[in-house]
């Protein structure tokens, strides 16, 4: 039996199913990664994302020849990371493999965004020898200086646990990181010394995986603040966050919505945490940069619920939302605030269950209705400018897609299109490292290849990680790929001093060859720079069976409303 049920669509919902669930039963011969492995498998882990690398080899080796798991390779460590991070967003968890030093060390971007955005990677790194290591061997991958615990100290930064394997410990070290991982919704660091992987497993450990409680008294005394910081506001509003998401909570924050019969707005971070076709959704909340009537609505209740949001600088529109700490109410994983009380040692799922079976319904209509991105513009010959480019993607999103944008001008374009039912929108919003859309995507792709996965990037962020593209063709993955080709680093030219500085200028590449010769040679591609170009792209990938990638060609400053809106907010935004 699994220690942990199997994951939803979007996450890892628990911790645990029960206390009596017992690790799947391994025979006397099990070799320390296949322990390993085997427990990652009872999680519902059933791709490993890596690079090959020579002291990692006893790991790949035991990956390739595990049932149940497969081995998918990248063109390197850092897309690797990222191609991780993006099925954890989908799949709940994830696994990653890089081999000792050059490997972890280019990985090690990807883990970090990982930890800042809560998303759960087992990072499996393999190590030289333990012989090696006692005679401080001058071996490569190393500094050269004989020291081989150097990058797992650090990795401790930017994982939540980490743990060096040895036959004696793996046992206990598989469930702890195991526990670690999923309490924290963070990454953890397992190194395994090339002699050690394959040696038999020595010892047991009892799952410690059983879903933790909340504190009883801190508890009631929990609900009983919220339910009466409600009951006393005249208005209330709920703002839904991606940490409820990365626990998988997505149903018991929609079941206290209908109960409270209240509405919700969503920030940056996260969106389509919720559906947004229901009455109770209002739009998007970014402070006093967009929808001035959301804004104020928000800022005007007597109440706000934040479940899970975090207020990072692009989610609070260049920290211009101003939310009252008396009049908040802040539900977290593991500790929830009423006002400037701290309730400790509460579950965000237990609060929100009683919430649900308490909260006196109220039936509060606000005076907000979302929109989208309004009409579609532009025709024929007419050059395609933020006007024509953005209202035509959000009409082009069907239900249930798979929406990954990179960091920058088009996540900001995106963020405020009125998604269809049950499609999810996918941004590294807080870390935005550029490059990171594409090998996400291609990890979404991976982790739910029955639904359409499209990639709205720039070309700059692009150039990091395009290679990444030859491994949808090589597995087979159909995605939609959208290259926006504005000659250069829009976003860095909205916020820096000089917007034509060279700094922000970009190699010029024919982007629309790129797909065939990476190997995706059945790919629809096109470059597109006049809106009847675009729309009849956008028809013809709309109607195959096949990858498309599709160059769209703008001015060099055709930005969407939010990313002016930050050019115009940079002393906020970097609080000068």
């Amino acid at each position: 039996m699994s220690n942990v049920s199997a994951p939803t669509k979007e996450a890892v919902s628990t911790k645990g199913t029960s206390q009596d669930s017992a690790p799947t039963q391994k025979a006397a011969s099990t070799t320390v990664v296949e322990h390993v492995l085997s427990r990652l498998k009872d999680l519902g882990i059933s791709n490993v994302f890596g690079v090959a690398g020579d002291f990692a080899f006893p790991i790949e080796d035991a990956i390739v020849g595990f049932p149940g798991i497969d081995w998918v390779g990248c063109c390197n460590e850092l897309n690797a990371s990222y191609a991780a991070d993006g099925y954890a967003r989908i799949h709940g968890i994830a696994a990653l493999n890089t081999t000792y030093g050059a490997g972890e060390l280019s990985a090690i971007n990807g883990i970090a965004g990982a930890y800042a955005e809560h998303v759960p990677v087992f990072h499996l790194v393999g190590m030289p020898n333990l012989p090696t290591q006692a005679a401080h061997g001058l071996v490569h991958h190393t500094l050269g200086n004989g020291e081989f615990d150097f990058f797992h100290k650090m990795a401790e930064k930017v994982v939540c646990a980490s743990a060096i394997m040895t036959p004696q410990n793996a046992a206990y070290e598989t469930e702890r990181l195991i526990a670690e991982a999923l309490y924290h919704r963070r990454p953890v660091y397992m190194a395994f010394p090339a002699d050690v992987a394959n040696q038999p497993i020595l010892g047991s450990a009892a799952s410690s995986l059983v879903p933790p409680k909340s504190d009883a008294a801190s508890l009631e005394r929990a609900i009983s603040a919220i339910i009466e910081a409600l009951n006393a506001a005249k208005t209330a509003c709920i703002l839904p966050g991606v940490l409820a998401s990365r626990a998988g909570l997505q149903d018991a924050v929609q079941a206290f919505v209908d109960a409270s019969g209240l509405p919700f707005a969503a920030m940056l971070m996260d969106k389509s945490t919720l559906e947004e076709q229901q009455p109770a959704y209002i739009g998007m909340y970014d402070g006093k940069l967009m929808d001035e009537a959301v804004r104020e609505y928000v800022e005007s209740c007597d109440a706000v619920v934040l479940i899970g949001a975090i207020l990072t600088d692009f989610s609070t529109g260049a920290f211009t939302a101003h939310l009252d700490p008396e009049k908040t109410i802040d539900i977290r994983h593991h500790r929830t605030h009423v006002g400037t009380k701290v309730y400790p040692n509460v579950e965000m799922k237990d609060v929100l269950g009683e919430l649900a079976r308490r909260v006196e319904k109220r039936n509060q209509k606000p005076p907000v209705q979302p929109g989208s991105l309004g009409p579609v513009k532009g025709a024929g010959s007419d050059p395609i400018n933020a006007d024509a480019l953005y209202p035509r993607w959000a009409n082009f999103i069907r239900p249930n897609d798979i929406l990954i944008t990179e960091t920058g001008t088009s996540g900001f374009g995106l963020a405020f299109a009125l998604l269809p039912k049950g499609a999810k929108f996918y941004n590294q919003t807080l870390w935005g490292a550029i490059g990171y859309a594409t090998p996400a995507a291609f990890g979404a792709a991976v982790a739910a290849p029955d639904r359409r996965v499209v990639l709205i990037t720039g070309e700059g962020s692009h150039q990091l990680t395009a290679q990444e593209i030859s491994q949808f063709g090589r597995r087979g993955l159909k995605p939609i790929i959208f290259v926006l080709n504005n000659s250069g680093y829009l976003i860095e030219r909205l916020l820096c001093k000089n917007p034509n500085i060279e700094y922000n200028d970009l190699a010029q590449w024919h982007y629309a060859d790129l797909p065939k010769a990476l190997g995706c040679d059945d790919w629809f591609t096109a470059r597109v720079a006049t809106c009847g170009e675009f729309d009849q792209a956008l028809k013809t990938a709309s109607e195959g069976d096949r990858g498309v990638y599709i160059e769209v060609v703008t001015d060099k400053y055709a930005a969407p409303p939010l990313a002016l809106k930050l050019h115009e907010s940079v002393k906020t935004l970097y609080q000068t």
